[in-house]
């Protein structure tokens, strides 16, 4: 009788056993495409429990046999896929572009033990974990083959190119890789909620790891034919969570703002710019006659900003900030304040920000976040809320947390210093650097770049009196490439006047944009970018680095009809090195089948003003 039901139960075992592995293998693999059916994610899940990932795009391998899920006890067991298409559309407040479509197909796969979630967009793809209870993740990139990257490097050039099997150690979002002559990706993060900003672990391999920790957050693969497509996109904040019901960010302005830093020092006719009322006052005016949208003052208005005494709500020289704030509301202007975080921790960061908020002050620029990664992204969390809720803009400087889509959630998070500023930190970044950050940092979202010098040697200036790396032209063009909600020049009104061409440029980039579209480039060469202002004017900015080039300047971005160009060029004899000022204008009628031809010098640029032609 035991033997009877010794081989019944073994049967029953067997029977088992060949039914999962028949359920197992009408499970897999599962793939799914993007609404265009140009990219495709294929999942595969073995006996062992191991599930993987392949990605491609245009019919070609991009990533295979790439590890997926959290790390957790026990062999997963799958329970259950959804497939949904969602077409939707994003009205932002102000962004690269006033309409933005939300288009993707998503895929969820149950399993007992977590849930994985896909998306596949026209541009991308992005993966997260759910209901998962683990400390690290098993997630993967194993590229198809080895291929050239460039990498985030703090307050420094990039790294960069440098083939994949020759990266070694740890490397920081964004990654942006050329897998071909028509095919670019770039790997970040997006909708951080908790746990470690995203790091990367290179092992001289095509594998790259994830060792970040509790990373509750997408995982994002951008995709584009050429390197513009991977700055023009929105994907990154479309997996963001759209503000709380009930939100308004109407009183949000983006803009162009002029700055106290870099101007202390500066000395014009017998005036000594410094950081206190009477420059300040000189600032504003300026401001207000060219309609731009804000003063940012800097460091140690409220006392020495590393001085554990000073109060960022009584000391140093608040009544001259009370008074400029209330000259700023005179002329139309906003004024932010600085904070760090040795007054915003030693004293009541939310009264603090209160307080700013019924000053009237326009925006907070907040820096030095102490901590480690993932308890500064919590801080930055707090500073944003709190902003949000007493009218502040807020910019994040010194080595702040990585863009990861926060502009959808919050608009007020108008930008950060994620690169390497201009004249920032005692030094001065190379044409080069620019060409290539604008192709990696500025994937990760909107930057605070401090370009728009005009006073090319920086005489005088205390903080850094290094002359700018770059022609005049090149460094007014800069403005418009960088996509941020606060773009903050660092000169002082004399030095702009004296420039009337390329003031008329930066002044007439009225946000929010209505469209941006890199129309051409190559990481680490140069960058051509256009952007049509709220006002309806298109303007064009390209910048190169450290070699002369020509290029060509089709306007099929125009809309129907003539325009205006005013074109600003380097001129012949225009070198970065050696004649930073020369440079020569052009005023001529254009259309959409326009195509113009414009020489960069050496660490040169040009910028174009189309407005359209008046109707007589």
């Amino acid at each position: 009788m035991k033997m009877k039901l010794f081989f019944v139960g073994l049967c029953m075992l067997i029977a088992g056993t060949a039914f999962g592995q028949s359920t197992h293998a009408k499970s897999w693999p599962v793939t799914v495409q993007s609404p265009d059916k140009h990219l495709q994610l294929q999942f595969k899940m073995n006996p062992s429990g191991e599930i993987y990932y392949d990605f491609q795009a245009d019919g070609k391998a991009m990533l295979q046999s790439s590890r997926i899920g959290p790390e957790v006890k026990g062999i997963p067991v799958f329970k259950s896929k959804q497939i949904r298409s969602v077409k939707s559309v994003w009205n932002p407040v102000w962004a690269k572009r006033s309409v933005v479509p939300d288009v993707y197909q998503e895929l969820t796969l149950v399993f007992d033990l977590f849930t994985i979630k896909a998306r596949l967009y026209n541009d991308g793809i992005a993966f997260r974990y759910e209901h998962a209870n683990a400390e690290k993740e098993m997630t993967t990139f194993n590229f198809a083959g080895n291929f050239s990257a460039w990498y985030y490097n703090g307050e420094n050039h990039n790294i960069g190119p440098e083939k994949l099997q020759d990266a070694d150690g740890e490397r920081l979002p964004v990654m942006t890789i050329k897998a071909g002559e028509k095919a670019f990706m770039a790997v970040h993060e997006a909708a951080l909620e908790s746990g470690e900003p995203l790091r990367l672990k290179a092992q001289k391999s095509l594998v790259f790891g994830v060792p970040s920790h509790r990373g509750k957050a997408w995982r994002v693969i951008l995709y584009g034919r050429t390197p513009g497509d991977l700055v023009d996109t929105h994907l990154i904040e479309l997996l963001n969570p759209a503000p709380a019901a009930g939100s308004d960010f109407s009183w949000v302005k983006p803009g162009v703002a002029v700055w106290d830093w870099r101007i202390n020092g500066a000395v014009v006719d017998g005036f000594k710019y410094e950081m206190s009322l009477p420059s300040w006052k000189r600032m504003v005016d300026f401001a207000a006659e060219n309609k731009m949208k804000a003063l940012v003052l800097d460091a140690d208005w409220y006392g020495p900003e590393f001085s554990k005494d000073s109060d960022p709500m009584k000391g140093g020289k608040v009544d001259q900030v009370r008074q400029i704030i209330a000259y700023g509301k005179e002329k139309g202007l906003k004024v932010w304040l600085y904070l760090n975080d040795v007054g915003g921790k030693k004293f009541p960061l939310e009264a603090t920000l209160k307080q700013y908020g019924e000053w009237g002050a326009g925006g907070v620029k907040y820096g030095f976040m102490n901590g480690s990664p993932e308890e500064k992204n919590l801080h930055t969390q707090l500073v944003t809320r709190l902003c949000a809720e007493n009218h502040l803009l807020v910019d994040f400087h010194d080595g702040p947390v990585h863009p990861y889509g926060q502009m959808r959630t919050w608009p007020n998070a108008v930008t950060r210093e994620y690169d390497q500023a201009q004249s920032d930190g005692h030094k001065v970044f190379q044409p080069k650097t620019f060409a290539t950050a604008v192709f990696v940092n500025m994937v990760a979202g909107p930057l605070d770049m401090n370009n728009g010098a005009m006073d090319m040697v920086q005489k005088g200036r205390v903080d850094n009196s290094q002359p700018v790396p770059a022609t005049v032209t090149a460094e007014a063009a800069r403005t418009l490439i960088v996509f941020s909600g606060a773009t903050i020049i660092p000169d002082i009104p004399e030095y702009y006047n004296k420039y009337p061409e390329h003031l008329k440029f930066i002044s007439a980039q009225k946000m929010p944009w209505k469209e941006s579209k890199t129309l051409s480039g190559e990481i680490g060469e140069y960058i051509l970018m256009a952007r049509k202002s709220a006002e309806g004017n298109w303007l064009i900015g390209a910048a190169g680095n450290e070699n002369a080039r020509t290029i060509r300047i089709p306007l099929n971005v125009l809309d129907k009809g003539t325009y205006e160009a005013l074109i600003i060029k380097d001129g012949k004899d225009a070198d970065f090195r050696t004649n930073k000022e020369s440079y020569t204008t052009e005023k001529r009628i254009v259309n959409k089948s326009t195509i113009l031809e414009v020489k960069l010098a050496a660490g040169g640029g040009a910028c174009i003003l189309l407005q359209k032609s008046k109707v007589l």
